[in-house]
């Protein structure tokens, strides 16, 4: 899989629950100040109130993305930011546009060019300045409202030795740290505890799915490895020597670049067979085809960045079909040397490094019998990958089965192998790979053994001091924390633990396209109604706090940005400013089309504006629902919420969000459903990746956490208005207005 794609979906929300993240030390908000909206009169070409313009409109046609349009031509030079509200605008052609998350996440990675005759150093300065405004407008939009941010405490059995002096960090869990430990137990083994479902994803942990399941990521990362570019545990990159007997990078005439990657020829997979070139080519080939699409009911669109993408993903195999099955930008050109060739449309690219990271497949595993080949055009696929049975492809079943693969018919290129798997009690047995060459530093595990399983918040401690698990990573809160450090500080040296900041927060989030949640008033309304710094509080026991944003205080860009002056709304809690954003949002309607007046607010929606959502929209028990009053429609302030159980995350929002004073006397109607972490996904994408949806949209509010743990801060396309990304690739389903360009 193409590296760069792995990085948008360990960054694109990795979903992790609340006791089972890596974090940092936040600063603490719930005081602060307001921002207001913006108040500066700006074109859009066309005046949009709402994305209900959108309907029936089609993109490319009647609209396309104000950075698709002018993103290139604009440098952090031309910026103007509102000193009132921190939101930024561009004059382009004598019209004022403002620029939206859209815009401003691909121009953080890909306009950062230092300006001629400007203030700016260098490329980080540049990085540093977009990434505030997309700080800024994140916080003005609010997709989701951050809760807590912890410190961690990881308790381990003093028999795994080196954890003190390779400890866990917010950029290096213990699945990549463990590769320094030693265990001292007679079979030479360790025993992991996650209280998130192994959910049998291992081989592509996000197949099918926008973010992979934190576990089944877990076990991905023990038993896959040898990329060619590696992140560090200092949270940058690297190319992996252990891997790369030599690169070069070209800058190509067209504005191009390649980089031509020559391996090492001792590679091996765990079965001892040789790691190749193709091995590295395989995964970006098949998960940028309409095979794997189909497989995945979902296109991944692993090559998105290379030259030739468009053609290879368009190419379906058949006579007469568009594109090509030669991927021109991926070029085999040698048993062990191969090349990527990206587009200039991508560059320049801050993290450009990532763009040569490419990790090893079993062939078989993803392409069956068939092979690679390159013929002078590219490298391609043979033929028989193509083949269909009627309307399907005969290899998407393949694709899928090994997707969901657990035992050892494929080999694996990572430190460990998978020995068995439990369905039922959703463990995991690893043992150590004989043939791994080392990770980016050339250590190889000592540990023999690795049992993965699931443990339970509360009884975790007594699994830990009865010999049922040896690391319990990520204990959070005041409760839990204090116990686990009396338990370790009164073991007589049987037990040990270090902390680390948390790189990320625990948060309510939003299906943000559907529903009340869709408006941002309604958003940040629900930020004023809850008291963020009480909840933190309660929840952490003093062991964290809350944050403001999508940021880790512990990073360089946010140190960087605070220097330039950051400022975001620390939306203290407020029920007169909640009111106020909903009025102001049209919340001023009963179920009949008059005036408000208490209980329930409902929002006006013209007929030619209503979606079939929006008219079919309901409370969960059905009491609450889209009225229609003459032609038009009115939406109730109904928010149905989605929690997972057991989690003390989801027991402290009953009182805090559900049940919450404020957020009734706002006029809102909160109902909940608790159930298991995948089913809830499948409610949030509104789609049956685990098999649990219901077919029918429901719940607008979902709670679990978010890390900002990888090497790369990007989210360019994970804002994305175009449609034919937007399923893809988006992870708050958040379209934001100001990213319309209308062309007609």
């Amino acid at each position: 899989m193409n590296f760069k794609k792995l990085i948008a979906l360990l960054l694109a929300v990795v979903m992790i629950l609340a006791l089972a993240a890596c974090g940092t030390k936040p600063t603490t908000g719930g005081g602060g100040t307001e921002t207001k909206a913006p108040t500066t009169e700006v074109d859009l070409g066309k005046k949009t109130m709402s994305l209900a313009e959108l309907k029936d409109k089609e993109y490319g046609k009647d609209y396309t993305a104000l950075y698709e349009k002018f993103g290139k031509q604009v440098t952090i030079k031309d910026v103007e930011e509102d000193a009132e509200t921190g939101l930024a605008y561009v004059v382009i052609e004598g019209k004022k546009y403002e620029l939206g998350m859209d815009f401003l996440s691909m121009a953080m990675v890909y306009n950062c060019q230092v300006p001629e005759d400007s203030s700016f150093k260098s490329a980080d300065d540049v990085y540093a300045a977009w990434w505030k405004l997309y700080i800024q407008r994140w916080n003005y939009l609010m997709p989701e409202v951050p809760l807590y941010s912890n410190e961690y405490y990881d308790v381990y059995n003093a028999q795994i030795k080196g954890v003190a002096e390779n400890p866990t960090n917010p950029f290096w869990p213990a699945d990549k740290a463990l590769i320094a430990w030693e265990s001292e137990k007679a079979d030479k083994d360790i025993i992991l505890g996650s209280s998130t479902d192994l959910g049998g994803k291992f081989r592509y942990a996000s197949f099918g799915a926008t973010n992979p399941g934190a576990s089944d990521l877990a076990i991905q990362e023990l038993t896959s490895g040898l990329e060619t570019v590696a992140t560090t545990k200092e949270g940058g990159f690297a190319w992996n020597d252990t891997v790369v007997e030599k690169h070069e990078e070209k800058e190509n005439e067209d504005g191009s670049k390649t980089f031509t990657i020559t391996l090492h020829k001792d590679l091996k997979f765990s079965d001892g067979s040789p790691i190749t070139a193709k091995n590295y080519l395989v995964s970006t080939l098949v998960f940028s085809s309409p095979v794997a699409a189909q497989a995945a009911e979902r296109d991944h669109k692993s090559g998105l960045n290379l030259v030739g993408f468009k053609d290879h993903n368009t190419f379906t195999g058949k006579e007469g079909s568009e594109g090509t099955a030669e991927f021109a930008g991926l070029r085999l050109i040698d048993e062990y040397t191969f090349s990527a060739t990206v587009d200039a449309e991508h560059l320049p690219y801050f993290y450009d490094i990532s763009y040569g990271g490419f990790s090893p497949y079993d062939l078989k595993l993803w392409i069956g019998d068939n092979d690679i080949k390159d013929d002078g055009k590219g490298a391609y696929i043979t033929e028989g990958f193509y083949a269909m049975d009627g309307d399907k492809y005969t290899m998407a079943k393949h694709i899928s089965e090994s997707a969901l693969n657990t035992d050892g018919k494929y080999p694996y290129s990572g430190a460990f192998v998978i020995a068995s798997y439990d369905k039922t009690d959703k463990s995991i047995i690893l043992k150590k790979n004989e043939n791994f060459k080392g990770n980016y530093e050339g250590l190889i595990p000592k540990i023999e053994k690795v049992t993965y399983k699931k443990i339970v918040a509360e009884t975790q401690l007594d699994d830990l001091k009865a010999g049922g698990v040896d690391v319990l990573t990520g204990i959070t809160g005041g409760a839990p924390t204090d116990e686990a450090i009396t338990m370790a500080d009164k073991s007589e040296g049987k037990f040990a633990y270090i902390h680390y900041s948390r790189a990320g927060y625990g948060k309510l989030s939003f299906r943000a396209d559907y529903g009340p949640v869709q408006f941002p008033e309604v958003r940040r309304a629900i930020a004023y109604c809850m008291d963020r710094a009480l909840f933190a509080k309660d929840f952490t026991g003093g062991y964290g706090g809350v944050v403001d944003g999508p940021f880790y205080t512990g990073s360089w860009m946010y140190k960087a940005a605070v220097a330039q002056g950051l400022s975001v709304n620390a939306y203290p809690t407020s029920t007169d400013s909640a009111i106020k954003e909903l009025v102001d949002g049209g919340w001023v309607f009963d179920k009949d089309g008059k005036d408000y007046v208490s209980g329930v607010r409902y929002k006006k929606i013209a007929a030619a504006e209503a979606t079939e959502n929006d008219i079919n929209f309901r409370s969960k028990d059905g009491a609450y629902t889209t009225t229609k009053v003459g032609e038009d429609y009115y939406m109730p302030l109904a928010l149905n919420w989605y929690g997972t159980t057991p989690n003390e995350f989801t027991d402290l929002l009953v009182t805090g969000f559900m049940e919450n004073e404020n957020c009734k006397t706002a006029g809102f109607v909160i109902q909940s459903q608790t159930g298991d972490f995948q089913p809830m996904l499948d409610e949030l994408y509104q789609a049956a990746i685990y098999g649990y949806y219901s077919g029918t949209p429901m719940y607008t509010c979902f709670n679990f956490a978010t890390g900002f743990t990888s090497a790369a801060y990007d989210y360019a396309y994970n804002w994305t208005v175009d449609p034919g990304m937007y399923d893809d690739y988006s992870i708050n389903y958040v379209k934001d207005l100001a990213d319309i360009f209308w062309l007609a």
